[in-house]
């Protein structure tokens, strides 16, 4: 039986197509910095807690976010202005938000760093707002910078009549240089003569020729511990350090070749491969399966002067459609063109691909680690 093309077929052949443009040569050279990096040398993450204000009435609604309107009577108790007893804030201009940060290594006190400021209300828009001082700390605790500022909202909005329009997002912006820090984290550029190199991903080969480049240039200087990390003996003086570890992180190094794997989004149907997947010849049996559902409006009008009402009726419908399964023999493939080409002849749509090379791999005919995101 032969198969005939279907639009489903056209679909997966232009997905299928654009995986092959990366098809290449063997792996180009990349710098060790691109590869790896250097163990202790890391970023930190920041977060606090604080309050935008200024907007125009586009705030969190206080009768729904109660911790708003207590934030604000806290940071006024320690400006001095007490508040009578039993005061009802009625606050529109006001919004409660996350302020996260990045403070990368080596940051030194005084420096700035860009912030995310994101809403924990109901709050409309943040767009014109200004953040009050707000202290950033670290996992332990411990308060490493203050932001403050004007906010950049990317998105815009309006509403009119019931209706409204919303371009990109407006509770969530940054501040450019919004965050001066406060403290500097300590970082130990290795640990006396030796600094460690750690490979993005772990691989034995990848290791092997990193420590190969490394000592073409600087002779009997380095060491793999494990397929992820490479001991490098290194100048102590500092300046010599920084110049070695810099000429070091430039040398170009031809990685491995990875392992053959198929990534598929179970939420999306997309599948990915790299150019050592493979398959086998086998046999794959797939017929399609659309379930269609609807719901149709009846009226139901009484007859004239009988004194009854119209009544307005749901009626559900549902359609299943199952097109006959056809038995294809997939000849086996030596590289990701074949494969593309062996499954671009199952007309497969990309969610039922995901099914298929479930069944491939279970049954030993798909030659590549299969992993589901």
């Amino acid at each position: 039986m032969r198969n005939r093309p279907s639009g489903s077929t056209h679909l997966l052949a232009a997905v299928l197509a654009a995986a092959a443009l990366f098809l290449a040569p063997p792996a180009a050279a990349e710098r060790i910095k691109d590869l790896a990096s250097i163990a202790g040398v890391r970023d930190n993450q920041l977060a606090g807690y604080g309050l935008v204000v200024g907007l125009d009435g586009s705030g969190d609604q206080t009768t729904q976010t109660p911790f708003t309107v207590q934030s604000i009577v806290n940071m006024l108790g320690n400006m001095g202005v007490t508040l009578p007893a039993g005061t009802n804030l009625q606050l529109k201009n006001v919004a409660a938000v996350m302020v996260t940060a990045t403070l990368p290594p080596f940051a030194r006190p005084g420096q700035a760093l860009d912030v995310t400021v994101s809403s924990i209300g109901n709050a409309k828009s943040l767009r014109g707002g200004t953040l009050v001082m707000t202290p950033l700390k670290g996992a332990d605790g411990q308060i490493y910078a203050i932001a403050q500022g004007n906010m950049v909202v990317g998105g815009a909005g309006a509403s009119a009549g019931g209706a409204s329009q919303t371009i990109n997002h407006l509770s969530a912006g940054r501040i450019p240089a919004g965050a001066t820090v406060e403290r500097a984290v300590p970082a130990l550029l290795g640990q006396g003569e030796h600094v460690t190199f750690e490979l993005n991903a772990t691989d034995f080969g990848t290791a092997r020729r990193v420590v190969d480049a490394i000592n073409l240039a600087a002779p009997g200087s380095a060491q793999a511990l494990d397929g992820r990390s490479i001991q490098v003996r290194a100048p102590l003086d500092s300046t010599a350090r920084v110049a070695f570890l810099g000429h070091l992180e430039n040398l170009e190094v031809t990685p491995a070749v990875q392992a053959a794997r198929v990534i598929i989004n179970s939420r999306t149907g997309s599948v990915v491969m790299n150019q050592k997947v493979t398959l086998q010849n086998c046999a794959v049996a797939h017929g399609n399966l659309t379930v269609t559902v609807g719901t149709e409006t009846q009226v139901s009008q009484p007859a004239p002067l009988s004194g009854g009402q119209t009544v307005v009726t749901q009626r559900g419908q549902v359609d299943i459609e199952r097109e006959a399964g056809a038995l294809f023999n997939v000849k086996g493939g030596a590289n990701l063109a074949d494969v593309v080409k062996a499954l671009n002849a199952l007309g497969a749509k990309p969610m039922d691909l995901v099914s298929i090379l479930q069944a491939m791999k279970s049954a030993g005919a798909l030659r590549a680690e299969l992993e589901v995101i």
